[in-house]
Protein backbone atom coordinates (compact mmCIF):
# COMPACT_ATOMS: atom_id res chain seq x y z
CA UNK A 1 0.00 0.00 0.00
CA UNK A 2 1.28 3.29 -1.09
CA UNK A 3 2.10 6.05 1.72
CA UNK A 4 -0.48 8.68 1.61
CA UNK A 5 0.02 12.40 2.31
CA UNK A 6 -2.14 14.51 4.97
CA UNK A 7 -4.06 16.24 1.63
CA UNK A 8 -4.96 12.74 0.84
CA UNK A 9 -6.15 11.84 4.33
CA UNK A 10 -7.57 15.28 4.68
CA UNK A 11 -9.83 16.25 2.06
CA UNK A 12 -12.95 15.59 3.56
CA UNK A 13 -12.10 18.74 5.71
CA UNK A 14 -10.91 20.70 2.72
CA UNK A 15 -13.13 23.46 1.31
CA UNK A 16 -14.19 22.64 -2.26
CA UNK A 17 -16.83 23.84 -4.38
CA UNK A 18 -17.66 19.96 -5.63
CA UNK A 19 -17.85 19.11 -2.13
CA UNK A 20 -21.62 18.24 -1.22
CA UNK A 21 -23.39 18.20 2.24
CA UNK A 22 -23.29 14.20 2.12
CA UNK A 23 -19.68 14.27 1.89
CA UNK A 24 -19.60 16.87 5.11
CA UNK A 25 -21.77 14.33 7.26
CA UNK A 26 -19.96 11.41 6.26
CA UNK A 27 -16.69 13.41 7.33
CA UNK A 28 -18.35 13.89 10.85
CA UNK A 29 -19.33 10.07 10.74
CA UNK A 30 -16.02 8.63 10.27
CA UNK A 31 -13.97 10.89 12.63
CA UNK A 32 -17.36 10.22 15.45
CA UNK A 33 -16.62 6.57 14.67
CA UNK A 34 -13.33 6.63 15.15
CA UNK A 35 -13.39 8.78 18.41
CA UNK A 36 -15.95 6.81 19.97
CA UNK A 37 -14.35 3.20 18.82
CA UNK A 38 -10.97 4.53 20.48
CA UNK A 39 -12.67 5.68 23.75
CA UNK A 40 -14.52 2.72 24.02
CA UNK A 41 -11.80 0.45 23.65
CA UNK A 42 -9.65 2.20 25.90
CA UNK A 43 -12.35 2.75 28.98
CA UNK A 44 -13.61 -1.13 28.56
CA UNK A 45 -10.14 -2.17 28.49
CA UNK A 46 -9.13 -0.15 31.75
CA UNK A 47 -12.07 -1.09 33.57
CA UNK A 48 -11.90 -4.72 33.04
CA UNK A 49 -8.35 -4.64 33.35
CA UNK A 50 -8.59 -2.65 37.02
CA UNK A 51 -11.44 -5.86 37.81
CA UNK A 52 -9.48 -8.04 37.28
CA UNK A 53 -6.80 -7.00 39.11
CA UNK A 54 -8.87 -5.95 42.29
CA UNK A 55 -10.83 -9.69 42.01
CA UNK A 56 -7.37 -11.65 41.72
CA UNK A 57 -5.50 -9.33 44.63
CA UNK A 58 -8.62 -10.37 46.75
CA UNK A 59 -8.33 -13.27 46.49
CA UNK A 60 -4.55 -13.16 47.28
CA UNK A 61 -5.49 -11.80 50.65
CA UNK A 62 -8.93 -14.36 51.21
CA UNK A 63 -7.93 -17.68 50.33
CA UNK A 64 -5.44 -19.45 52.70
CA UNK A 65 -3.11 -22.76 52.36
CA UNK A 66 -4.17 -25.21 55.53
CA UNK A 67 -2.80 -28.51 56.21
CA UNK A 68 -4.91 -31.64 54.86
CA UNK A 69 -4.52 -35.11 55.56
CA UNK A 70 -5.13 -38.41 53.26
CA UNK A 71 -8.36 -39.75 54.31
CA UNK A 72 -7.43 -43.19 52.87
CA UNK A 73 -4.57 -44.70 50.78
CA UNK A 74 -3.88 -43.00 47.41
CA UNK A 75 -4.19 -45.06 44.88
CA UNK A 76 -1.59 -46.43 42.89
CA UNK A 77 1.92 -47.38 43.80
CA UNK A 78 3.87 -44.86 45.98
CA UNK A 79 7.46 -43.57 44.61
CA UNK A 80 8.99 -41.50 47.69
CA UNK A 81 9.28 -38.06 47.66
CA UNK A 82 11.30 -37.82 44.76
CA UNK A 83 11.23 -39.43 40.76
CA UNK A 84 7.38 -38.60 40.40
CA UNK A 85 5.98 -35.93 38.13
CA UNK A 86 3.05 -33.96 38.99
CA UNK A 87 1.62 -35.04 35.98
CA UNK A 88 1.89 -38.58 37.49
CA UNK A 89 -0.48 -37.68 40.90
CA UNK A 90 -3.54 -38.94 41.31
CA UNK A 91 -6.89 -37.71 43.00
CA UNK A 92 -7.29 -38.79 46.57
CA UNK A 93 -9.72 -37.78 48.94
CA UNK A 94 -8.17 -35.79 52.21
CA UNK A 95 -9.84 -33.69 55.02
CA UNK A 96 -9.32 -30.29 56.27
CA UNK A 97 -9.90 -27.79 58.94
CA UNK A 98 -11.44 -24.25 58.19
CA UNK A 99 -10.44 -21.23 60.07
CA UNK A 100 -14.01 -21.64 62.10
CA UNK A 101 -13.08 -25.03 63.17
CA UNK A 102 -15.59 -26.71 60.94
CA UNK A 103 -14.58 -30.17 59.18
CA UNK A 104 -14.29 -30.31 55.58
CA UNK A 105 -13.71 -33.06 52.57
CA UNK A 106 -12.70 -32.96 49.43
CA UNK A 107 -9.98 -34.38 46.27
CA UNK A 108 -7.12 -33.65 45.78
CA UNK A 109 -3.93 -34.44 43.26
CA UNK A 110 -1.06 -36.68 45.24
CA UNK A 111 1.71 -38.64 44.52
CA UNK A 112 0.74 -42.14 43.62
CA UNK A 113 0.66 -44.36 47.09
CA UNK A 114 0.73 -41.51 49.70
CA UNK A 115 -0.42 -43.66 53.14
CA UNK A 116 -3.01 -42.59 54.93
CA UNK A 117 -2.42 -39.72 57.38
CA UNK A 118 0.08 -37.93 54.76
CA UNK A 119 -0.47 -34.24 55.18
CA UNK A 120 -0.35 -32.05 52.15
CA UNK A 121 -1.06 -28.81 51.63
CA UNK A 122 -4.45 -27.13 49.76
CA UNK A 123 -6.06 -23.54 49.38
CA UNK A 124 -8.94 -22.57 50.27
CA UNK A 125 -11.65 -19.71 50.64
CA UNK A 126 -13.31 -17.95 53.52
CA UNK A 127 -16.19 -20.51 53.43
CA UNK A 128 -13.14 -23.25 53.82
CA UNK A 129 -13.76 -24.79 50.19
CA UNK A 130 -10.70 -25.88 48.35
CA UNK A 131 -9.54 -23.48 45.35
CA UNK A 132 -6.64 -23.17 43.41
CA UNK A 133 -3.60 -21.37 44.45
CA UNK A 134 -3.74 -17.83 43.51
CA UNK A 135 -2.40 -15.72 40.96
CA UNK A 136 0.72 -13.81 42.11
CA UNK A 137 0.81 -10.48 41.70
CA UNK A 138 2.90 -10.72 38.16
CA UNK A 139 1.06 -13.15 36.99
CA UNK A 140 -2.15 -11.27 37.85
CA UNK A 141 -0.89 -8.04 36.04
CA UNK A 142 -0.62 -10.18 32.79
CA UNK A 143 -3.94 -11.89 33.38
CA UNK A 144 -5.51 -8.61 34.02
CA UNK A 145 -3.52 -6.93 31.22
CA UNK A 146 -4.54 -9.75 28.53
CA UNK A 147 -8.38 -9.52 29.95
CA UNK A 148 -8.21 -5.96 29.53
CA UNK A 149 -7.20 -6.01 26.01
CA UNK A 150 -9.56 -8.57 24.77
CA UNK A 151 -12.90 -7.11 26.44
CA UNK A 152 -11.42 -3.58 24.81
CA UNK A 153 -11.08 -5.15 21.49
CA UNK A 154 -14.22 -6.32 21.98
CA UNK A 155 -16.02 -3.44 22.89
CA UNK A 156 -14.33 -1.26 20.01
CA UNK A 157 -15.30 -3.21 17.75
CA UNK A 158 -19.42 -2.15 18.21
CA UNK A 159 -18.87 1.38 17.26
CA UNK A 160 -16.26 0.47 14.81
CA UNK A 161 -19.03 -1.79 13.11
CA UNK A 162 -22.05 0.25 13.43
CA UNK A 163 -19.60 3.67 11.81
CA UNK A 164 -18.42 1.39 9.11
CA UNK A 165 -22.28 0.73 8.65
CA UNK A 166 -23.64 3.84 8.85
CA UNK A 167 -20.67 4.91 6.55
CA UNK A 168 -21.91 2.26 3.87
CA UNK A 169 -25.68 3.63 4.23
CA UNK A 170 -24.28 6.98 2.92
CA UNK A 171 -22.36 5.44 0.42
CA UNK A 172 -25.49 3.67 -1.31
CA UNK A 173 -27.26 7.17 -0.64
CA UNK A 174 -24.45 8.87 -2.53
CA UNK A 175 -24.84 6.42 -5.20
CA UNK A 176 -28.59 6.97 -5.58
CA UNK A 177 -28.46 10.26 -5.59
CA UNK A 178 -25.60 10.28 -8.41
CA UNK A 179 -28.06 7.63 -10.54
CA UNK A 180 -30.92 10.51 -10.41
CA UNK A 181 -28.11 12.92 -11.25
CA UNK A 182 -27.04 11.32 -14.27
CA UNK A 183 -30.68 10.06 -15.35
CA UNK A 184 -31.52 13.88 -15.59
CA UNK A 185 -28.33 15.34 -17.23
CA UNK A 186 -26.93 12.40 -18.93
CA UNK A 187 -29.29 13.16 -21.85
CA UNK A 188 -28.12 16.42 -22.15
CA UNK A 189 -24.39 15.64 -21.85
CA UNK A 190 -25.00 12.29 -24.30
CA UNK A 191 -27.28 15.53 -26.88
CA UNK A 192 -23.46 17.21 -26.81
CA UNK A 193 -21.29 14.75 -27.50
CA UNK A 194 -23.39 14.19 -30.43
CA UNK A 195 -23.41 17.34 -31.79
CA UNK A 196 -19.58 18.16 -31.40
CA UNK A 197 -18.63 14.44 -32.62
CA UNK A 198 -16.70 11.11 -31.04
CA UNK A 199 -13.60 12.15 -29.33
Amino acid sequence: MAFRGSKVWSWRWRRNPLKRRADKVEAWVVLGAWLLTALTGVLAGMGATRSVEHSLARERVEWRQVEAELVEEAPGTFAGQTGTASSDQVWAKVRWAATDGSSHTGQVRVRPGSPSGTTVGVWTDREGRLVTRPATASQAALRASLIGGLVGASAAFVPFVAGRMLRGRLECRRIDQWDTEWERFGPMWSGRRAEGGSW
